[in-house]
């Protein structure tokens, strides 16, 4: 794992590295400066300014080549976007900066990928494939499927956060379907008794009856869609004059005027509708449905970008395969808040190797400690100023984003009100929990 570079890269490599990250313009981002994302794009890129009628929804910070970050230091000497001096890059000629265990998994590849999102419209239904059915996409669809890894991801509020997430409680899904008639008339009578005559402790037939009914409606035609969404919409319109809708059916009216005739509109009522305070977390693992719906968040996931779409979206869908991969669990998701590992930093902690999220709010003037662990990490500033140090001291604010290689302790210090998010492999893959 020896670097061949010269000993100028080898003192290089073992302090702190400014990272330029990439940007995400898909259309479903918020525009201009309402997106947190375009602000700390703004900021970390050095552009005078941003596009005001441009969507800005990702900012991506890792390897991943459908959005790199590059070394700022790289690229002073090779050039403005040279691969050359992109993070990967760098990593492939320093692979000491990972540290040996991580190497020894993962080789010269960071195993996570962090981002921040901003979110004004829905995103599609969807769910990520598990290691083993995303290597098979991968060898079949790799135009489409571009990466052999799996996807698990955790999902961090930066504001009030509105998101699908996985099927709601048996009972609930019952009175859904007494509640909304449409669904019967798109599935039919028979599809929808299946689910309600189905006994409370018969967990495969449960499992068996939501599988068919949810393959169902998202194999129906859009014409199908479209007549019985128009039905569903009007009668809506006119409940709402007498009463108060449910969230649900609110839900219903706003996702309907972002994809109109779109199936995923029915199929959301058949999700849990979660709403997750600044602060609050969601882990998605392999093969759940989900869908986030509006808000801003932290987000990380093992590095990959397979996503494998049913609905709210108009990019390629594959239901069959949506509808064959999912695990058809039911019951409310658990919300994370965070576990406090000093007075100014909460750790969230998902069940997998890949990553972790530290959340760090520093007052004027006072410091924490980022003590060395056994691999890389990445930090990000969304807000105030101050310093952090290792080897030597860089001064820091918001949109910077940093790389800090295995093995380096960290102190950060607070000029004003510091709030920054850090990055790293799971400390349980070190044996460090």
């Amino acid at each position: 794992m020896d670097s061949t570079n010269g000993s100028a890269n080898n003192h290089s490599k073992t302090r702190l590295q400014r990272l330029r990250c990439s940007v995400q313009n898909y259309d479903w981002g918020r525009v201009g400066y309402e997106s947190a994302v375009a602000k700390l794009f703004e900021k970390n890129s050095g552009l005078e300014e941003i596009e005001e009628n441009k969507c800005y929804a990702e900012l991506w910070m890792g390897t991943h080549a459908s959005g790199p970050s590059f070394v700022v230091e790289e690229e002073l000497l090779l050039g403005h976007d040279n691969q050359d001096a992109s993070l990967k890059s760098w990593i492939e000629k320093n692979p000491g900066v990972l540290g040996d265990k991580v190497f020894d998994k993962w080789n010269t590849n960071l195993p996570f990928l962090f981002k921040v999102l901003s979110i004004a419209k829905a995103l599609s239904i969807q769910a990520h494939p598990d290691k083993k059915l995303a290597e098979m996409l991968h060898k079949t669809q790799p135009n489409v499927y571009k990466d052999d890894n799996h996807k698990p991801e955790m999902v961090l509020a930066i504001t009030d956060f509105e998101a699908l997430c996985g099927f709601t409680e048996f009972e609930e899904l019952q009175d859904i379907l007494r509640d909304f008639p449409e669904i019967s008339e798109v599935v039919g009578t028979a599809c929808v008794d299946q689910v309600l005559n189905c006994s409370e402790k018969d967990g495969e037939g449960k499992k068996k009856a939501l599988q068919a009914l949810f393959t169902q409606l998202m194999s129906t035609t859009k014409e199908v869609i479209s007549d019985i969404l128009a039905k569903l919409i009007n009668r809506l319109n006119l409940e709402s004059e007498a009463r108060e809708l449910t969230s649900k059916e609110a839900l219903s009216l706003r996702l309907e005027k972002q994809y109109p005739n779109d199936v995923g509109v029915i199929a959301a009522l058949l999700f849990n509708y979660v709403k997750l305070k600044p602060g609050e977390a969601l882990y998605l693992g392999a093969n759940e449905p989900h869908a986030y719906i509006f808000g801003e968040c932290i987000e990380c996931m093992a590095t990959s970008d397979n996503v494998v779409r049913a609905g709210l979206t108009p990019k390629k869908r594959d239901t069959e395969i949506l509808c064959s991969m999912l695990t058809y669990k039911q019951g409310s998701p658990e919300i994370l808040r965070g576990v406090n590992i000093n007075p100014n930093t909460k750790r969230y902690t998902p069940p997998l190797d890949e990553f972790e999220v530290d959340h760090c709010v520093l007052e004027d003037e006072k410091s924490v400690v980022f003590p060395a662990i056994p691999g890389p990490s990445i930090f990000l500033v969304t807000a105030g100023n101050g310093t952090m140090k290792s080897e030597a001291e860089e001064t820091v604010s918001e949109g910077d984003v940093v790389f800090a290689p295995a093995d380096t302790c960290i102190c950060v210090t607070a000029a004003s009100e510091l709030h920054l998010y850090r990055a790293g492999v799971n400390r349980r893959f070190f044996g460090l929990e």
